[in-house]
């Protein structure tokens, strides 16, 4: 049995087929864990759906950003960006099923040994209070008001934790630093807008993962979302203070990229097959 964690797909399902068949994948013997944004601005989005859901527990898929995107859209409550390419899935006739297959999916999951997210873990938060927190939030996309967490999700306030929040301020929070977060202060302010480099960071901002007393630092943690990040942790190939970022950047051109996980903790092999661009950059 091979375990592999695979960083964003957003759409692209040949580059992924590629990569399964690189590592000989079988869903009767291997698991897959796909870190979230496994849809939009690829061209595939539909085929990435429609291949993932029938793998049932071969296929641990979380959430991202661009995923509860396409949930907010298809409740009306967002428009499409220019750069959105869902709407494919939209017009499917199967996409009431796919889209509660994804709304079931996971917001953090920690498994042999590993701690996995989308984006990012606040340095106040431990490895059992992602988890619960994590909780919180799966269980309002599963609950009967769907459309009332998704309305309240969007916002970039309150940017940091406080253990008194509550309703959709709380949810906001957990949601942002799990699917969108990459630079924080250290007592976990969030900031949004930085996306590029770590060296894109404004002043007083760090990177999640190198803020000093991290209540996760002994976790290794698996995380997409910072396609620049991860370039240029995968051509060093190690980890970052105790973290592996997995998005390389498929959807711009770069690779899609899979870790096998080895038998002693925390320990890995990356795998990667070549992309073409889907999008322009950013």
């Amino acid at each position: 049995m091979a375990l592999y964690l695979i960083g964003d797909l957003q759409g692209c399902n040949e580059p992924l087929q590629r990569l399964l068949r690189t590592v000989d994948f079988s869903p009767s013997r291997d698991t897959l864990y796909v870190l979230g944004d496994l849809v939009n601005r690829g061209p595939d989005s539909l085929a990435v759906l429609r291949y993932l859901q029938p793998l049932g527990d071969a296929a641990q898929c979380l959430l991202g950003n661009h995923d509860l995107n396409l949930l907010g859209i298809h409740r009306g409550l967002r428009k499409p960006h220019r750069k959105d390419t869902v709407q494919e899935v939209l017009d499917a006739p199967d996409c009431e099923a796919l889209l509660d297959w994804l709304r079931h999916r996971r917001m953090a999951i920690h498994s042999h040994g590993w701690l996995m997210v989308h984006a990012g873990v606040l340095p106040q938060w431990s490895t059992a209070q992602t988890m619960a927190l994590a909780g919180e939030v799966e269980q309002a996309l599963r609950g009967p008001d769907l459309t009332g967490f998704l309305r309240g999700m969007y916002g970039n306030t309150p940017d940091r934790w406080d253990d008194a929040l509550t309703g959709a301020d709380r949810l906001r929070v957990i949601v942002n630093a799990l699917t969108r977060m990459r630079f924080c202060t250290s007592d976990g302010a969030m900031e949004f807008e930085s996306t590029g480099s770590v060296q894109t960071a404004l002043p007083g901002y760090l990177p999640w993962f190198e803020v000093p007393g991290r209540k996760t630092a002994g976790t290794p943690i698996a995380f997409g979302h910072w396609s620049t990040l991860g370039a240029d942790a995968a051509a060093k190939a190690g980890l970052l203070n105790n973290t592996l970022p997995l998005d390389t950047g498929c959807v711009w051109g770069g690779c899609l990229t899979a870790a096998r996980l080895g038998q002693a903790p925390g320990t890995f092999e990356r795998v990667t097959v070549d992309c073409e661009a889907a999008q322009s950059p950013r």
